[in-house]
């Protein structure tokens, strides 16, 4: 038997996140991971997803510009491609993640932790005790619909289809979430057939309709086959293809499935019913990430079901340190669905805070303002002016503040801080029209945004 002052379950970001805070304030931490540290975003999901994307959606912006698409005439290089993914994910190799827990004191414990009673872990045969707090930070898994066939043949989750060595002849996606869209677009451009089936009525659901339809467009022109209104009804191996068979009649044929229909809390294996809670079921905690009814238990990113976002992850261990290490009041601000993201595809879809019809929902007196993404100078050097894309503030119209931002278009991800300084610091409109955008960049399109909001000078005039 081991003490500590802190033990931390799962090695992610959030838990690396949670761990090397407290260390380095001076206690004493265990870490305990049964795979690799740094976790699903680092090796299995944001990292090679994204140097999957990069390259397809470079050679798009290339041949967007004249000048520049007639000195590139090739097509991507897959095997290149695959051998950079595999140098970003380390060949799922964690050592190089080690010293910076190590640097700040944290025991690292190699294996599955799972709880036996209040503040206890067992870890194979050895039990750690926390004597503060034990936080879970055990993220979650892919969740595998009820489809009569589809455990037997054997799909893709977020892990294969990220790792995989080879672009799949043919590509079946279930579900037009960010990892349908986000894979359609990088296998279809590393030379996959692609088809994506969606439940619902249109991609991207949670966003605002304008970024699920510039997404299908964009996805539909590169070849991808969308059906969406449509559920699968089974699943069936045959001859070394995978059979789906649609609620419509019809069945699609492809060599891989993947299913990206959403994920689930990684409790069910956690012992979590030692100490009163559901396995399967979702952490609930407060605004201090703490379980109310036991002072000493923590749940940050996933496994909490608040916001499934590495970055919302990390927020929420820097919130559950800093309550553990003292005193203080909840500092919670930006949460759920509000959270920033970005999907990248092409184009990208860079939002944060509330849509529309989210802010309506909640009671807010909203209204929107659009204008076209390249409605500005700026945008002249980057694809062409008929470049799909659209920007658009939700305003607080009571209490004269954004509440949400939503841009697609290229390279529209690196914009959302501002956005998310506008509405987290709920910076008023009048205030908010004296940033001065520089010329000729595109962030004048928050200039023409006032200007739709009403905010014509930065001095308003009386009426």
């Amino acid at each position: 038997m081991r003490e500590f002052d802190v033990i931390v379950l799962g090695a992610g970001p959030a838990g690396e996140v949670a761990a090397g805070r407290l260390g380095e304030s001076g206690l004493s931490v265990a870490i305990v991971e049964p795979h690799l540290i740094g976790g699903e975003c680092s090796f299995y999901a944001c990292m090679p997803s994204k140097a999957l994307l990069r390259p397809g959606e470079l050679l798009a912006e290339v041949r967007r510009i004249p000048g520049v698409t007639e000195a590139v005439t090739g097509e991507l290089d897959v095997r290149s491609v695959l051998e950079r993914r595999d140098e970003i994910i380390h060949d799922l190799d964690d050592k190089h993640m080690e010293p910076w827990l190590t640097d700040r004191g944290v025991t690292i414990v190699r294996g599955a932790g799972r709880f036996t009673g209040e503040r206890r872990v067992a870890v194979g045969d050895e039990e750690l005790v926390a004597k503060q707090a034990v936080v879970v930070a055990t993220g979650s898994g892919p969740a595998m619909p009820p489809i009569d066939g589809l455990k037997e043949a054997r799909p893709w989750t977020n892990r294969e289809v990220t790792t995989a060595k080879q672009a799949p002849g043919r590509l079946t996606i279930l579900g037009g979430g960010v990892v349908g869209v986000e894979m359609a677009q990088a296998w279809s451009r590393l030379g996959s057939r692609v088809t994506l089936i969606e439940g619902g009525e249109r991609l991207l659901a949670r966003e605002e309709p304008f970024a699920g339809e510039d997404v299908e467009k964009s996805l539909t022109e590169q070849g991808v086959d969308i059906r969406t209104g449509v559920k699968a009804s089974a699943v069936r191996s045959d001859g070394g293809e995978v059979v789906v068979e649609l609620d419509s009649g019809d069945s699609i044929a492809g060599d891989e499935l993947l299913v990206a229909v959403g994920r689930r809390p990684n409790t069910t294996e956690l012992g979590v019913e030692t100490i009163g809670l559901e396995p399967g079921k979702p952490i609930e905690v407060d605004d201090f990430m703490r379980r109310p009814d036991m002072g000493w238990l923590y749940a940050i990113g996933d496994v909490n079901g608040r916001a499934l976002l590495t970055h919302m992850g990390k927020y929420q261990a820097r919130i559950a340190a800093d309550a553990i290490l003292g005193p203080g009041g909840p500092c919670l601000i930006l949460d759920g669905a509000r959270a920033p993201r970005v999907i990248f595809t092409d184009p990208q879809v860079a939002a944060v805070g509330y849509t529309l019809a989210a802010a309506q929902e909640a009671g807010i007196n909203a209204r929107a303002v659009d204008v076209a993404t390249q409605a500005s100078a700026g945008a002249s050097f980057y694809g062409r002016d008929d470049s799909p894309g659209t920007s658009r503030l939700v305003v607080d119209e009571d209490r004269n503040v954004v509440v949400g931002a939503t841009f697609t278009g290229v390279e529209v991800g690196e914009w959302l801080q501002a956005a998310t300084i506008a509405v987290v610091g709920e910076v008023p409109l009048d205030r908010l029209a004296h940033a001065v955008p520089a010329f000729p960049t595109r962030s004048e399109v928050w200039l023409y945004l006032m200007e739709k909001l009403g905010l014509s000078g930065p001095c308003q005039r009386e009426t």
